[in-house]
């Protein structure tokens, strides 16, 4: 393939799309407000904001991947949050030594972190073993989560955490906010599983063909309960900054990004109906919404009619992925003349 071809070829794909939707609404809100929208402030305030939907979108991305979905991640992430939370306040106090409270926040986020397994070998037991439609399997465990959220709390945010948590969510490493770390890390890591591993590979392939999986001798069953854990662990990583940020934890936080995490894992190009799906196209659906969110806060749009245009976005873009899907598979039968 010439150099040539290869540029054409990018053209047409749908990281091409956004990195031209993420400079135009960026250049959108810049003429805008460009006092507001350019300054430092708010540029650092988007690095510390985006990373605690982006992680859900990253876990939606993968259950995606292979023609499902997990609209468990908020339950998780804030189940994940509660229970690190209570270990927190129960067994650590602002008064401890460093080495303390550092000891009883590994302990908090090690916790967490097993909430997500957990749940992950749930989801994925629902759907591969007992055969439940993901949409649906996903929908349930999620009230479940979160039902156990609030009989642990009595649905009262849990607050009252060592200083050493605020580093999660709202501390700096040379500059660079420590959730845009996490996110960057995750990121990477997710690339290169979907890339760089047979793992990967089988999700893919799962995605785009179960029948043909099934018939090359790929354990779906074990491949779906890996997708899930790791949808699950990656939830409780959002909770825990979304726990930090916050400085509390409660059962009904983050409402609104399960719908975020959805839009952007469509708008970032991954395939609904699974088997194709790049995380640099999630990156840039992120920033493309975290520009979009900021802009129109700063234009004073109620919350009201920002999930509005989420929604029709959503349609919109799944519309256009589908007809362009569509178009791409009859190309690929038309018999040449």
């Amino acid at each position: 393939m010439t150099p040539r071809a290869s540029k054409a070829d990018f053209t047409k794909t749908p990281e091409f799309r956004l990195l031209i939707i993420a400079v135009l609404v960026f250049g959108l809100m810049s003429v805008l407000s460009p006092d507001r929208f350019l300054s430092a402030q708010n540029l650092t305030s988007m690095a510390f904001q985006f990373p605690e939907f982006a992680i859900l979108a990253l876990a939606m991305t993968i259950t995606m991947m292979t023609g499902g979905i997990d609209l468990s991640v908020v339950g998780v992430a804030n189940l994940s949050a509660v229970v690190a939370a209570l270990i927190l306040t129960q067994f650590s106090d602002p008064s401890m030594p460093a080495a303390q409270s550092a000891f009883w926040l590994s302990l908090a986020i090690t916790a967490a972190m097993c909430i997500g397994a957990v749940a992950g070998v749930l989801n994925g037991a629902l759907v591969a073993f007992f055969g439940l439609p993901p949409i649906l399997a996903t929908l349930g465990s999620g009230l479940v989560f979160t039902g156990f959220a609030i009989a642990m709390t009595g649905g009262s945010a849990v607050m009252g955490f060592p200083d050493a948590v605020a580093v999660i969510g709202n501390g700096q490493v040379w500059g660079i906010p420590v959730p845009l770390i996490l996110f960057a890390a995750l990121a990477v890591l997710l690339h290169l599983i979907l890339t760089r591993t047979a793992f990967g590979l089988r999700v893919s392939m799962y995605g785009a063909n179960p029948l043909a999986a099934l018939y090359a001798a790929i354990d779906i069953n074990r491949m779906l309960l890996k997708v899930y854990v790791i949808a699950g662990m990656f939830s409780s990583i959002a909770g825990l900054i979304i726990m930090s940020r916050a400085n509390s934890a409660k059962a009904d936080y983050g409402s609104s990004y399960l719908l975020l995490a959805v839009l952007i894992a469509v708008l970032g190009g991954v395939n609904p109906y699974g088997g194709y799906g790049r995380v640099i196209g999630v990156v840039l659906a992120v920033l493309s919404m975290q520009f979009l969110s900021s802009g129109l806060n700063m234009l004073q749009v109620s919350n009201f009619a920002r999930e509005l245009i989420w929604g029709v976005l959503l349609i919109l873009v799944m519309v256009i992925n589908t007809n362009a899907l569509a178009t791409l598979r009859a190309s690929m039968t038309r018999s040449p003349r």
